[in-house]
């Protein structure tokens, strides 16, 4: 697999010309007067999912120069050799084999390594999906408590918000992450011990926050006057041996080519099986496998993760865009943004490359955002008329799951105002009144958000991710960064306790004394 740091390759300097000649001057507003077929050529289809990217500050001279970077860098070949199992993840020797967990079963028994690993997964997937329907037919349990954290919360907690229409399970679904016990004192005390489950999701069975809270559900269970820990308690994990200690005999793996925010589409997704049923679950596998059809298949200039990489990496690295803001606007998408924080900052928030040697240019943005109409009350005054430029990635959603008359086309013309107004601005001499416009925004529209719509918005996502790190040389999927601040906070948890604030700093030390006062 050969793969090109994007700034080594010979596309660099022409995309750096382009951009000084007329990229950074680039008016929106110009383009559309000039090329009456600037949406027809800036938009797609994918599956499930439109994208309309004329709305963007590119032309086709530039995404022709970002798609001759795409194939210099070596995009195609890396992203064949994850679809093929290979140790990408180099840095810890793994497969990053997420794709694998949504293929179908249908790929014959040819004793490949592909072909096992994709009997395991079905094999797994069969036995979570049939647990998952007695507990849905199981009418003494009324509640379903999720304890984890990261990729074992954020993902199944935003699809089974996002899929609350098609919830039919008749099931309360909790999640619980923060090892702030305030969160779990909140969510215990709307449930009865003896009709509630707890799904103890942690690949280790040993993360400190997720084990904290667990072992607190689990006092509070015996507490309560619960005596059947092996029926409430059930465990997504790799670690069978820590789980039946703990008193649980349900489990359900997964495997070290799965990584945490990849991690939806297994076991880890047992509390969306649960709440929309076996069905459901596959109909959103079966999406995501789709739009993995299209990233592995697709042409270059036809490929929608190909092309929202480049332009990720066109902001990022020429127009100096340092944050990208979510707005779907759709209530029930309303911890997408939260979801795709950890998915492309954990991903590839990375100072060095691949080798270890410290980049000369950006990575990821921060990503932000709420849902609208709310976003518009709130930070929108900045995106009109503030200091910076952020380009806002809207998600809109054609088909309404109420009846409530009048809001869908309101929602709906807010959406498209927003964008517009975005790129358009108006003239104020006053200056108050001015909006500048020429503010760059991608439109991600899906017909209905059914399971399969998301299971494809989610994968584009995960795609759109690689394809920019790939870009960019790094590794996006290990997370060392957040190890530091694990092994430093046990050495400062027995510190609360005897007060001991040698070697540590000035402020460090002053805090420690002012908690223990």
């Amino acid at each position: 697999m050969a793969r090109t740091r994007c700034d080594r390759t010979p596309a660099w300097a022409p995309l750096q010309a382009a951009f000084d000649a007329s990229g950074k001057d680039f008016d929106l507003r110009e383009a559309f007067a000039q090329d009456s077929q600037r949406f027809e050529r800036f938009s797609q289809s994918a599956p499930y999912v439109f994208a309309d990217l004329s709305k963007n500050r590119i032309d086709a001279a530039s995404e022709a120069l970002l798609m001759d970077l795409a194939r210099q860098s070596g995009v195609a070949e890396h992203r064949d050799a994850m679809f093929a199992g290979e140790k990408i993840n180099h840095t810890e020797g793994r497969e990053v084999w997420h794709v694998l967990l949504r293929t179908p079963p249908e790929v014959g028994n040819d004793g490949s390594h592909r072909s096992t690993e994709l009997a395991k997964v079905h094999e797994t997937l069969d036995g979570m999906l049939a647990y998952a329907e007695s507990v849905r037919a199981d009418s003494k349990i009324t509640d379903v408590v999720n304890i984890g954290i990261g990729g074992s919360d954020l993902g199944p907690q935003m699809a089974v918000l996002a899929l609350d229409a098609f919830a039919n399970s008749g099931k309360r679904v909790h999640f619980v992450s923060n090892v702030d016990g305030h969160e779990l004192a909140a969510t215990l005390s709307k449930v009865k011990v003896e009709s509630t489950l707890f799904l103890i999701a942690s690949k280790t069975f040993t993360t400190i926050e997720t084990m904290t809270n667990a072992h607190s559900a689990k006092a509070w269970f015996a507490q309560q006057g619960g005596t059947d820990t092996a029926r409430h308690f059930a465990a997504l994990t790799t670690n069978v041996a820590a789980a039946n200690a703990f008193g649980i005999t349900t489990t359900f793996g997964f495997w070290d080519w799965v990584g945490g925010r990849y991690s939806m589409w297994s076991a880890i997704g047992l509390p969306l099986a649960i709440a929309i049923g076996a069905e459901g679950f596959r109909e959103f596998l079966a999406g995501a496998h789709a739009m993995d059809e299209h990233f592995r298949t697709a042409p270059l200039a036809q490929n929608l993760p190909v092309r929202l990489g480049l332009l990720d990496v066109w902001y990022r690295n020429f127009h100096g865009f340092t944050s990208r803001s979510i707005a779907p606007y759709h209530s029930a998408l309303r911890r997408l943004p939260a979801y795709l924080q950890q998915l492309e900052m954990e991903s590839n928030g990375k100072r060095v490359d691949g080798e270890g040697a410290t980049l000369p240019f950006g990575t990821s943005p921060v990503l932000w955002g709420e849902p609208g109409t709310n976003g518009q009350h709130a930070y929108f005054q900045m995106l009109h008329q503030g200091t910076d430029v952020v380009p806002l990635e809207f998600v809109a959603v054609k088909k309404a799951r109420h009846s409530l008359p009048g809001h869908q086309p309101l929602l709906l013309a807010n959406v498209l105002a927003q964008a517009q107004a975005l790129m358009t601005g108006k003239v104020d001499t006053g200056g108050h009144k001015h909006f500048p416009g020429n503010r760059p925004s991608t439109f991600l529209l899906l017909d209905d958000l059914t399971p399969a719509a998301l299971g494809a918005l989610i994968a584009l996502q995960e795609h759109r991710v690689f394809v920019s790190g790939s870009l960019w040389g790094i590794n996006s999927f290990d997370q060392w960064g957040v190890e530091l601040g694990k092994v430093l906070a046990k050495d400062i948890e027995a510190r609360l306790s005897n007060g001991d604030a040698t070697g540590l700093d000035g402020s460090t030390a002053g805090l420690l004394a002012r908690l223990r006062a």
